[in-house]
């Protein structure tokens, strides 16, 4: 294998892990990094081992990923009673706390959906009820985000391997 090759599936791999590492932590396209890192190993070598129907597999997985990521945290809120309002806050929270880290991250959908719901009920109780599924919500979309790259890996390494 040419120098240029193992510079190339190095980098890859760099992507993937930092991919991986992204899904936890804020500001890294988690997902987006796997996919391009599992492309890139397949470009590096040619398409040989791993072809256009792989691909498309794990271009569908990282889209799944994608949309777990965004939709989980109103779901949760949906799922504790929330009213449409704390659905909103809980996924401008969701922005917002992007920006802010981890704790951002952890406690920025909790408070929108909690505000929205408040703003809408009035109603403390249920507020924190909204809050409580957003959050709920989100750390089980994470998991679910986490599984599905770590098949993307699987599904790449198996097209490779057999």
């Amino acid at each position: 294998m040419e120098d240029g090759t193992w510079a190339l599936l190095v980098l890859a791999g760099v992507l993937v892990v930092v991919g991986l590492v992204g899904n936890v932590l804020p500001a890294i396209p988690g997902v987006p990094l796997i996919f391009l890192g599992l492309f890139l190993a397949a470009w590096a070598e040619g398409f040989h081992y791993v072809g256009a129907w792989t691909l498309v597999i794990l271009g569908a997985l990282a889209l799944l990923a994608y949309g777990v990521d965004f939709v989980a945290g109103a779901l949760g809120a949906k799922k504790f009673g929330a009213s449409r309002l704390a659905v909103i806050g809980a996924m401008v929270g969701t922005v917002v706390g992007l920006f802010l880290g981890i704790p951002g991250i952890l406690v920025g959908p909790f408070v929108g959906a909690a505000v929205g719901e408040l703003v809408a009920r009035r109603d403390v109780i249920q507020a924190g009820r909204a809050g409580f599924g957003t959050w709920l919500g989100l750390v089980v979309g994470a998991a679910v985000k986490l599984a599905i790259s770590f098949s993307m890996v699987a599904v790449f390494l198996a097209a490779r391997v057999f």
